[in-house]
């Protein structure tokens, strides 16, 4: 094991998470009425932002940001952009499909959801593999899947970030690409994770993108980084494609997913294994 391994991963908490939406001001409007987030700032995409992202057509997007009631560690940035041709669909291609969020009390917020912007396409129940964790899925304005997971108690074996209001911060984000053996070697060999065991679990909201029975089983793992934060890497069918999106413009959806970096210097931006966009922020 290397020095860096030994001191822990090299990347987390995960920071934020960009959304691009055809509609700005709906997608506004969904995560502060009914997430109860609350807008931080907004404005327009810098040239230099787009330069970072590599994504030079970004530049003079309109974008919100957005945060949890109870602290500024994390924020949702709402980017508006023009939807590629066709009809996005999440977990339809390789890249960020879910992030899901660590909240008090899920049924209690299934009732207050059910007349929302936010599809409820997965109601409360208890995890398979764990009875203490309970969550549900919602599918937002602009197409993207939200999970809302919700630890009965603390469990040693998963740790996770304790809700500190109703709907508090993103801790998992989903990842999908067409071999989970090169995700997991991605972010095991560039941040300096152990590699996690893999397990067999369903993903119903995959098993429907592709027409395949719910009880369908895909290889997955929980790559764990700082801050009690994952990265939930899954293997999808080989009929899934690589992000939908121009070179020069963010793909639809759920398009960048920031973290913190342990190594600091400047904020950079990569690509990894699926394709999916990471930006890396400075620690402290």
């Amino acid at each position: 094991m290397t020095a860096a391994a030994a001191a822990g991963p090299l990347i987390g908490p995960i920071t934020g998470v960009t959304i691009c939406t055809p509609v700005l001001e709906a997608s506004e409007a969904a995560y502060v009425q009914h997430l109860r987030y609350r807008v931080t700032r907004r404005g327009t995409i810098s040239a230099a932002q787009a330069a970072l992202w590599q994504r030079p057509a970004v530049a003079g997007a309109r974008y919100v940001a957005l945060s949890p009631a109870a602290a500024d560690d994390f924020e949702f940035r709402l980017i508006e952009s023009r939807p590629p041709a066709g009809s996005y669909r999440a977990f339809a291609h390789h890249g960020w499909n879910a992030a899901e969020l660590i909240v008090q009390d899920v049924d209690a917020l299934a009732a207050e959801l059910a007349d929302s912007p936010f599809q409820i396409i997965g109601p409360p129940q208890d995890l398979s593999f764990a009875e203490d964790i309970r969550a549900m899925q919602l599918r937002g304005p602009a197409g993207e899947i939200i999970y809302l997971t919700q630890f009965k108690r603390e469990l040693p074996e998963l740790p996770a970030p304790p809700a500190r209001c109703a709907i508090d911060r993103v801790f998992i984000m989903i990842v999908t690409g067409p071999s989970l053996d090169g995700l997991l070697d991605f972010y095991s060999e560039r941040f300096a994770i152990p590699r996690p065991q893999p397990m067999q679990s369903r993903v119903k909201v995959m098993s429907e993108v592709f027409g395949l029975s719910p009880e369908e089983r895909y290889r997955i793992a929980a790559v764990p980084v700082r801050g009690r934060c994952y990265i939930e890497a899954d293997q999808m069918p080989a009929a899934a494609r690589p992000p939908e999106a121009s070179p020069d413009a963010l793909p639809p959806g759920i398009a960048i997913v920031s973290f913190r970096q342990q190594e600091g210097g400047e904020p950079r931006c990569l690509t990894g294994a699926a394709g999916e966009i990471i930006e890396l922020t400075p620690a402290g």
